[in-house]
């Protein structure tokens, strides 16, 4: 399957398989267009290598493109392609088939990083958050004479580690704030998805608001956050849960809040290596072990491991134009980006079960230590932090990835390398 492929022939193959399967998605999709300057599916590839790219602009890309991979595109072409309505829409409707390209594969080999919750089966995890970057060079200032970061939201995926684009928040002339902007798109995304499927969306505190939670619960949203400190709420009636149960490790309490007459749980979790108090709110059904809500919402800083990616890695730290088209377009290839090395990275630790990769033998090796000195102290580190976790992609597979797209090494040989640098499994 890898032997004479390069990892370029695979990047253009994934974005023609996903041009075809979005294609078929529609009946008669108003995006499509021939367009010989620069057709979609090199539209998509071309993004997708910049991002993988360290360059520090769009013209700094486009000279490494006619450099170094022999492809020369004219700047008024591909700039005016990047704030092109069509191609946004288009690029909506490939990635989302992109990422359901990932998820298939990663899923056939077995990747679930919620195997240990059997309970969320029916589920779609997401941990959401923002995700700001400077704004572009020739940014408008707003009213009051001023310019803001360019923001946008993102979700990740706790069963594959995949990331999905949301909603583009500010393109950088004006301070936007998100949760209006998250409320806004759900609205949007219930009037084409089933209500059957089951979306479980993790978020700071700043998401809390029962009224809009509550209205979501019918359409399958459902939602965990962490309790704000003023918040108001009435006590009805507690929630029985197995204590002995592992999950259920450090729940004090489990129990039915209401506020305006909307009810909610709130767990009480004290961490038994630190002794601190959380409270978690959650609209999830009172069959949830409570154990579940708190080990997720600790999970929820998983998706800035993906952000440090794009910033330190993929240099991503700025936005590409002040046009909203364009800040989408950047959105959803920054996305498949990094599902792309999420993908490599997963499918080169799979290859020997005794190997795992280096950062796992780190983390495990420090949890160890803090298990030794949270005993000295009469407690102990929770046992579900010792569970299969998503780490960060390391910055040896990312330079990997960038050095093998120059030098076109085959998806065989690449993928080999980045074996031998995995360790042996801590006993």
């Amino acid at each position: 399957m890898y032997e004479s492929r390069t990892l370029n022939d695979f990047i253009f193959d994934h974005c023609n398989k996903s041009m075809e399967n979005a294609i078929s998605a529609e009946r008669h999709p108003l995006w499509k267009r021939s367009c010989p300057e620069l057709n979609d599916v090199d539209f998509i590839r071309l993004g997708i290598l910049r991002c993988i790219s360290s360059v520090d602009s769009g013209r700094h890309f486009l000279q490494t493109a006619e450099e170094i991979h022999n492809e020369q595109r004219p700047l008024s072409t591909y700039f005016k392609s990047l704030k092109s309505s069509r191609r946004v829409s288009m690029l909506e409707a490939v990635e989302q088939q992109s990422y359901g390209l990932f998820s298939e594969t990663l899923s056939s080999h077995g990747i679930d990083y919620l195997k240990s919750f059997p309970e969320l089966k029916d589920y779609t995890v997401l941990a959401a958050d923002r995700h700001f970057i400077d704004h572009a060079c020739h940014t408008e200032k707003g009213r009051n004479g001023k310019v803001y970061a360019a923001g946008f939201i993102y979700t990740l995926n706790f069963r594959n580690a995949l990331l999905r684009p949301v909603s583009l928040i500010t393109n950088g002339t004006r301070r936007h704030q998100e949760i209006p902007v998250l409320r806004d798109q759900l609205n949007r995304q219930n009037k084409i998805k089933n209500s059957a499927q089951k979306c479980l969306y993790i978020y700071d505190k700043a998401v809390t608001d029962y009224t809009f939670w509550n209205s979501q619960v019918e359409h399958g949203n459902l939602m965990i956050s962490v309790l704000k400190e003023n918040s108001v709420a009435t006590f009805v009636e507690s929630i029985p849960f197995d204590t002995n149960h592992r999950l259920n490790t450090g729940v004090e309490s489990y129990s039915i809040y209401e506020n305006n007459g909307i009810r909610f749980s709130i767990v009480n979790y004290r961490d038994p290596e630190t002794r601190k108090l959380h409270r978690f709110v959650s609209t999830l059904p009172e069959s949830i072990n409570p154990g579940t809500i708190a080990m997720l919402y600790y999970k929820r800083w998983t998706i800035e491991k993906a952000f440090n990616n794009s910033k330190s890695n993929l240099k991503e730290t700025k936005a590409w134009s002040s046009d909203n088209n364009a800040l989408k377009n950047q959105m959803r290839l920054t996305a498949m980006s990094y599902n792309l090395l999420r993908m490599v990275e997963e499918l080169s630790k799979i290859q020997d079960p005794e190997l795992i990769h280096p950062s796992d033998k780190k983390y495990t090796e420090a949890l160890e230590k803090r298990q030794q000195a949270a005993q000295k102290r009469g407690g102990f580190v929770n046992p579900l932090f010792f569970n299969e976790r998503i780490v960060r992609i390391s910055s040896y597979t990312i330079r990997a990835i960038q050095n093998a797209i120059i030098t076109e090494k085959s998806l065989s040989s690449f993928i080999n390398a980045l074996v031998a640098k995995l360790v042996p499994r801590v006993q």
